[in-house]
């Protein structure tokens, strides 16, 4: 005698009123079978399926039933002859189901896209103000550390001037020596059209000195450090080691600004002559080779063609370079919340954001230094 639970499973082929009898248990073990049949069977010749030989249902035979549903043309299809329990299982599973999400509509009238704009400006404006605050903090931590000298982390400077300055040294150095090889490459193949090779030397000294000396290396810094910056601190933040140091009277701003800004202010300057120095090196060469002006004869027409001004106007960018990364790297790392992807992004957003602050402050003392003649 065959129990009603050994009935095997069947799907038989549609019949003429469009019903598709099922029999046996549609269970996790025959719904991929039942999920091949469903997929191989003509959607329009299918106008109801029919459970009452279905001896048993689970969660995996009702999710392939209804997802048949979800195909185009497929949402009149009828479940009939379930049991009570069937039926019940099948809502319990409809109603698990993932429904999309259709887009808020979008308005497009001129008020709305006039808010929208504002909304921006002003969390712009509410960033730069996020921003001038951590100045202030780092100026107002540096001027307590100057009057209590036993309160500032001397070690930690120390630490921060090796990692932000001498571990960035051979990149910066790289970078420079090339960016002089493709200075004096170029200008030569322009240059020599007219005759002018020897004007060279004046391109490659004042393209680096004032501006692309500092620039390239505050770009590679901001890229390096600010990044740095913002894990180290959101890190911190993430394990609650901040809320921790005020717990023990220990300020963030002290122990976690100070050492890494002023380290940034104490090296970038350094990393930037060495840059110079990298990349007149670098244009030197090519121009020994590609020109033939030797090593004298480009020493002698940069001393003699080269005013110290441009050294200057290159370097006093470099304390402001600084003060940018180091307060945006600070201001991501203090804004991470308490998951790897706010980490991740804050990191992300410190970088682009330092780089495009550096290239817009470089944009400003160009218009500036032009305008008083230097």
């Amino acid at each position: 005698m065959t129990r009603a639970d050994d009935v095997p499973f069947s799907v038989p082929p549609v019949d003429g009123s469009g019903t598709l009898h099922l029999s046996g248990r549609v269970t996790i073990r025959t719904v991929t079978a039942l999920h091949d049949h469903l997929r191989d069977i003509e959607i329009s010749a299918l106008k109801r399926i029919d459970l009452s030989s279905v001896t048993r249902l689970d969660t995996a035979g009702a999710w392939a039933l209804l997802m048949l549903r979800q195909k185009p043309g497929a949402k009149d299809i009828e479940i009939i002859g379930a049991s009570v329990e069937a039926a019940s299982l099948l809502e319990s599973v409809e109603h698990a189901l993932p429904s999309p999400e259709s887009p808020p509509p979008v308005d497009g009238s001129l008020t709305a896209r006039l808010d929208r704009f504002g909304r921006r400006v002003f969390a712009g404006v509410m960033f730069v103000r996020a921003l001038t605050g951590y100045l202030g903090i780092f100026l107002h931590r540096l001027a307590r550390a100057v009057r209590h000298p036993s309160e500032f982390k001397l070690t930690s400077l120390v630490h921060h001037c090796e990692e932000v300055g001498l571990k960035a040294v051979p990149i910066v150095a790289l970078m420079a020596f090339l960016i002089g090889v493709v200075l004096a490459f170029q200008g030569s193949t322009q240059l020599r059209q007219f005759g002018a090779e020897v004007f060279v030397v004046d391109l490659i000294a004042i393209s680096i000195l004032r501006e692309l000396g500092i620039l390239l290396t505050a770009i590679i810094v901001a890229g390096r450090t600010a990044s740095a910056f913002t894990a180290a601190i959101g890190s911190m933040k993430m394990r609650e080691e901040i809320d921790a140091m005020r717990t023990l009277g220990l300020d963030p701003g002290m122990n976690l600004f100070v050492p890494r800004i002023l380290a940034l202010l104490i090296m970038l300057p350094i990393l930037g002559l060495i840059a110079n120095i990298a990349g007149l090196f670098g244009g030197a060469l090519m121009a020994w080779i590609d020109l033939g002006i030797s090593p004298a004869m480009f020493t002698t027409r940069l001393v003699e063609g080269t005013a110290v001004s441009h050294v200057f106007v290159g370097l006093v960018k470099a304390p402001v370079f600084a003060m940018i990364i180091g307060v945006v790297g600070c201001h991501a790392g203090m804004q991470v919340q308490s998951n790897a992807e706010s980490l991740g992004r804050m990191t992300s957003n410190a970088v682009v954001t330092a780089i495009f602050a550096v290239i817009v402050a470089d944009a400003v003392f160009s218009i500036f230094f032009a305008r008083i003649g230097i």
